[in-house]
């Protein structure tokens, strides 16, 4: 391991990823891209089903995720890798994709992915976004999130006794944050709508998922979709009372 990539990866080292792809042409594209900049590419897989076993023999940090591969596709194999059975610290799934509004990207937010990527994307965004994601953040560019959820989401009716418990253990700073987030807000947009500090607005969303038990962003913009809190097509921001 080289001391700049030790430097880059604040001393914990550089991810471990694993590449699932169909395409040899896009594993090697992105092996050779992340290689590049210090980053470990410890196993590569040509299906879903190959994928989960490679996680499982690999323990990666990070997973780049084709959402259609033959057989089992992305979904499933996000589902069985972040499911019930999955280690104390699951790896972090990046779905990738040639589609921006793809329904099968919301299903994958919704069982734990912590975000997408289009298949086109640079160098230094791959890079980035896998250290990101690692870094235990969500990959959301927060207009095109709230267009999938708005086009996807579909409040399910039969949770509401949970939804009410659970939106009920919120402050209602939380539940303003919660809605602005939801909304597509930027941690700095959420700043300075309420006045608040940056590391402010991390402790509040840092508390909203430790309450609702949910992994990141990416799923609590889902559950204020979900739950009712906000409804597709609902696009004026509230304003900060």
């Amino acid at each position: 391991m080289s001391t700049e990539a030790q430097h880059t990866d604040d001393g914990i080292g550089p991810p471990r990823v694993v590449i699932a792809d169909d395409q040899a042409l896009v594993r090697t594209g992105f092996r050779m891209i992340l290689a590049a900049d210090g980053i470990e590419v410890v196993g590569e897989a040509t299906d879903g089903e190959e994928a989960v076993a490679v996680v499982q023999r690999t323990l990666p940090d990070v997973v780049l995720m084709d959402i259609r591969m033959p057989g089992t596709d992305g979904l499933e194999a996000t589902r069985r890798i972040l499911g019930r059975d999955a280690p104390s610290t699951p790896p972090r799934v990046i779905i990738l994709t040639t589609y921006d509004l793809d329904q099968y990207v919301y299903g994958a937010l919704a069982v734990g992915a912590s975000g997408f990527l289009l298949k086109d994307v640079t160098p230094e965004h791959l890079s980035a976004a896998v250290r990101l994601v690692r870094s235990g953040d969500a990959l959301l560019a927060p207009s095109i999130t709230r267009r999938l959820v708005e086009r996807f989401a579909v409040p399910t009716g039969r949770t509401t006794t949970t939804t009410h418990r659970d939106l009920s253990t919120l402050t209602r700073r939380e539940l303003e944050v919660l809605e602005s987030l939801a909304r597509g807000l930027s941690n700095a947009e959420l700043a300075a709508r309420f006045h608040l500090s940056e590391a402010t607005v991390k402790t509040h969303v840092t508390h909203i998922l430790a309450k609702l038990q949910l992994r990141d962003r990416a799923q609590a913009v889902i559950a204020a979709y979900e739950t009712g809190l906000i409804t597709p097509g609902s696009l004026e921001t509230p304003s900060a009372g």
